[in-house]
């Protein structure tokens, strides 16, 4: 992965490449940003640079052995699952799934945790960073580079670090390996110990242009300008978002039926029908029913945001939009604040483990009193 495959993020580049260039490289990278802007293909543009550095025979091998996302001195941390087939104490570590890991990256530098789960197989499950992970992560990096060089750590989603393996990771980065470089990418850093993340050094990742979405479904997707433009704008700076609305079977469009089918039932007072929707999206996995949640409180701000008639607030599929030109009404001053927060609790009781038919129970009913209020 080089810097020029990387979809836009042009001030970070050079920031990264300023980096190399003056050799001021920081023991610890935490590159911040919503999933989707492009920090995993950053992650690997700066350690293709750094590992590149040395002799020209080397740093072929080394372009090799990148491609193939198997350079010795190249480390990946990342959340996972315990598997039925895993021993009662054994803690699972990235290196049991270092096979769907590596070929998730070598499709694209771009993907979801949903992408990750149904890599790893996962059901019902919530992949975290265990405290084994940190012990072989530390065993890793206490080993002399293979190549002489640089060691990079690329650390993906740390918020997902129980206590065990975030208070063993502090410890590697008060002390860290001789020309070790960790890189963490991080979506929800108020996540992380405040002692974590005073020991490295911030970049937020923006979400990407508009217009450089536009132009790389052009080039890359061979899309006409016209539709490039209309996905680029609904696409918000999310590469992912971007490839998900080409997808005719993408799971927001299954997210859009429960939603209108939530609001539609909530509306006319219909219980029976309510429970049973929530029993349908309480079986879904916990992974899923955050994502759905996240979905539907994009879909309150943008069926609000359309009453104010400002084509250019609204981010929205067609299908989105034809259902908004009639709903949009009914989502106002009075209950936007009370949906959104309403929907954010029950995002945060579904991450606790709470019963989920419960909670969408709950939400369904009292949707049924926010959608009256004017």
């Amino acid at each position: 992965m080089t810097f020029d495959e990387v979809i836009g993020q042009e001030e970070v580049k050079q920031r990264l490449l300023q980096m190399v260039r003056e050799e001021r490289v920081p023991h610890a990278l935490m590159l911040c940003g919503s999933a989707g802007c492009g920090k995993m293909a950053l992650a690997l543009a700066m350690a293709s640079e750094l590992l590149s550095i040395g002799s020209a025979q080397q740093s072929a091998n080394t372009q090799a052995m990148l491609q193939s996302m198997q350079h010795p001195d190249l480390h990946f941390t990342y959340p996972t699952i315990k598997l039925p087939s895993m021993g009662s104490e054994h803690q699972p570590v990235s290196s049991d799934f270092a096979t769907e890991w590596r070929e998730l990256l070598m499709k694209s530098p771009y993907f979801s945790m949903d992408d990750w789960m149904t890599a790893m197989g996962a059901a019902n499950q919530q992949a975290i960073i265990t405290g084994a992970e940190s012990d072989e992560l530390a065993r890793q990096l206490s080993l002399k580079s293979s190549q002489g060089g640089y060691k990079v750590s690329i650390i993906w989603l740390p918020e997902r670090m129980n206590l065990t393996s975030a208070n063993k990771l502090l410890k590697l980065l008060e002390e860290p390996p001789r020309q070790t470089v960790f890189i963490m990418l991080c979506e929800e850093p108020e996540c992380l110990l405040e002692t974590i993340r005073s020991r490295t050094q911030r970049i937020d990742v923006h979400r990407i242009s508009t217009e450089a979405v536009e132009k790389a479904l052009v080039q890359r997707r061979g899309l006409d300008e016209e539709t490039a433009h209309r996905v680029a704008r609904v696409a918000n700076g999310s590469w992912l978002q971007a490839i998900e609305t080409l997808s005719m079977g993408n799971e927001n469009r299954g997210f859009l039926d429960m939603f209108i089918m939530l609001m539609r039932l909530a509306y006319s007072r219909n219980i029976k029908e309510l429970k049973r929707w929530s029993e349908t999206v309480g079986g879904y996995g916990r992974e899923k029913q955050k994502r759905m949640l996240t979905y539907f409180m994009q879909q309150v701000r943008e069926n609000f945001m359309s009453n104010f008639d400002v084509p250019d607030l609204n981010y929205m599929t067609q299908d989105e939009e034809e259902f908004s030109k009639k709903f949009g009404r009914f989502i106002n001053e009075a209950n936007i604040i009370d949906i959104t927060e309403l929907m954010d609790k029950a995002q945060r009781d579904i991450a606790q483990n709470a019963n989920s038919k419960v909670v969408f129970f709950e939400l369904a009913l009292q949707m049924i009193i926010l959608l009256r209020q004017k």
